[in-house]
């Protein structure tokens, strides 16, 4: 129990000392840790006794002082959920140093909502009147049964994404769905999306630090061990975020790093995708960053010599050296295999275009090959080569390269440099574009910056119109009299031919 006497006796040392003093007590009613704040709050130590089992609380009840206002602060209340205590009380002091009302919380079983406490009636301490082993047992039970369960050591990803535009809505809506996707694709399970239109990103926490306290609430309510940011964060922006947020955080690149890193077959695509990691990663080895020792076990504690930053920064480097020495020596390896090709008159075609447009595809239809396709974002990454005929005996080589994507890293681009050197040489590019995409301009926009960003904006192009089959012919012939371009469907070859025609034409008029 809580009793009277005992908040009487906290409230008059708050009182004489000027600070907040709080009690951790167990449930045989032992006083396990007093605590000594300041006038503002208190600061809960570390609990080494958490109790695993999803349905089961912490054991343990705070009961602490207000200085002032008696009532409980956002931050009880996070403590509360964070720490699964079995009760809050916050005792308030009045001036003459005698306790006022008590306010109470505790926790409730997950629902719909997202609700994860009960805010209890204030009542004077004298009328602090709970059964208490009765209640505990009885939220522990429907905690239970409503508690999401995960199998002990599964390592799946939970994650609640962040998306910050300042688009306007149908676009916004196109961005949220695009990050999904990309969240799919690395296998993570979305939980809860969050959307916030604002015309810049908070300097510091990009959505403002009170929308991620309240973000993190919404996380412990979902399970949720992850925030994706649609939104390339500063190393300093990450690290505030993870320390309010108490959870791994990453960003976009992360993601798509990953996704890079799970499609990578090729010695070269691990090269050139371990290289664009170690380079976003090394801007984050700088002090104790929250969201980084989430996520690598931790950086900055002492060895001897050198502190163990220094040993992963070092690493770091001399790794991205080699790394950097074979890339070359793949670039120059692609180069001769280039030169060989322009010296025996072979044309190149290079396949471009958004991610998950239907490009392995479009290659397969041509060459009755079998390129791996799916749909989801960067299902091709390593770079696929065929030989292609046309029916004038004119032979090329045809080539599908790594799909296009928005904002695309900048580590991303250095690294596949090497793969993307391609497309300089490339004769002709074939841009496919998603007849069933919503948003077409949004897409073709896109690529073009893309290509301006490898000057690669004035090559020969031709734009090929896939997924015919899904859409009315009079909507696919609009799209391709706009930008002179070709309707194919990947599923009737008769429409191939079209495009196989204006290919030919091309390489007929050099």
């Amino acid at each position: 129990m809580i009793t009277h006497e005992l908040c009487t006796e906290l409230a008059r040392l708050s009182h004489d000392t000027g600070i907040q003093i709080g009690l951790l007590i167990n449930r045989l009613g032992g006083v396990e840790y007093v605590i000594a704040g300041t006038v503002s709050g208190i600061s809960i130590p570390e609990l080494n006794r958490m109790r695993t089992h999803p349905g089961r609380l912490q054991g343990l009840r705070l009961v602490h002082t207000h200085l002032k206002d008696g009532r409980l602060t956002f931050e009880d209340l996070t403590d509360l959920a964070k720490l699964r205590l079995d009760l809050i009380y916050a005792i308030e002091v009045r001036d003459d140093g005698s306790p006022g009302l008590a306010y109470g919380a505790h926790l409730l079983p997950s629902d719909e909502s997202g609700t994860l406490w009960k805010i209890l009636e204030p009542v004077p301490t004298y009328g602090i009147d709970i059964p208490f082993d009765a209640f505990i047992a009885a939220l522990e039970g429907e905690i239970t049964k409503k508690q999401t369960v995960l199998v002990p050591g599964a390592t799946e990803d939970r994650a609640i994404l962040v998306v910050v535009s300042s688009a306007p809505g149908d676009m916004l809506a196109d961005i949220t769905a695009e990050f999904h996707g990309l969240a799919r694709a690395a296998d993570i399970t979305v939980v809860d999306t969050v959307v916030q239109k604002r015309p810049r990103p908070d300097p510091r926490y990009v959505i403002g630090k009170g929308k991620v306290a309240d973000i993190y609430i919404r996380a412990l309510a979902r399970d949720a061990n992850l925030l994706v940011f649609d939104h390339e964060l500063t190393p300093s922006q990450a690290r505030s975020i993870a320390e309010i947020a108490d959870m791994r955080v990453i960003d976009r690149t992360q993601l798509i790093l990953d996704i890079f890193a799970r499609r990578a077959r090729t010695r070269e695509g691990k090269i050139q995708v371990e290289l664009a990691q170690l380079r976003y990663n090394m801007s984050r080895l700088v002090g104790k960053n929250p969201s980084l020792s989430r996520l690598a076990g931790g950086i900055g504690t002492r060895g001897p010599g050198e502190t163990k930053l220094e040993v992963d920064r070092r690493r770091a480097k001399e790794r991205m050296e080699r790394l950097e020495r074979e890339n070359r020596r793949i670039s120059r390896k692609r180069k001769i295999t280039r030169a060989r090709r322009n010296r025996q008159g072979l044309p190149v075609i290079s396949i471009i275009g958004y991610t998950n447009t239907g490009k392995s595809t479009l290659l397969n239809a041509l060459t009755r090959s079998s390129v791996l396709t799916a749909d989801m974002p960067f299902a091709t990454l390593d770079p696929s080569s065929k030989r292609l005929r046309f029916p004038r005996d004119i032979e090329v080589i045809i080539t599908d390269t790594v799909g296009f994507i928005r904002d695309l890293p900048e580590d991303l681009k250095a690294a596949f440099m090497a793969t993307l050197e391609e497309l300089e040489d490339a004769h002709l590019l074939l841009e496919v574009i998603d007849l069933t995409d919503p948003h077409i301009d949004y897409r073709i926009q896109a690529v073009e910056e893309i290509l301006k960003g490898l000057v690669l904006q004035d090559k020969p192009r031709l734009r090929v119109f896939i997924k015919a089959d899904r859409v009315g012919d009079g909507t696919a012939q609009a799209w391709a009299g706009r930008y002179d371009g070709v309707v194919v469907s990947a599923l009737d070859r008769s429409t191939l031919r079209t495009l196989i025609e204006r290919m030919q034409e091309y390489f007929l008029a050099r």
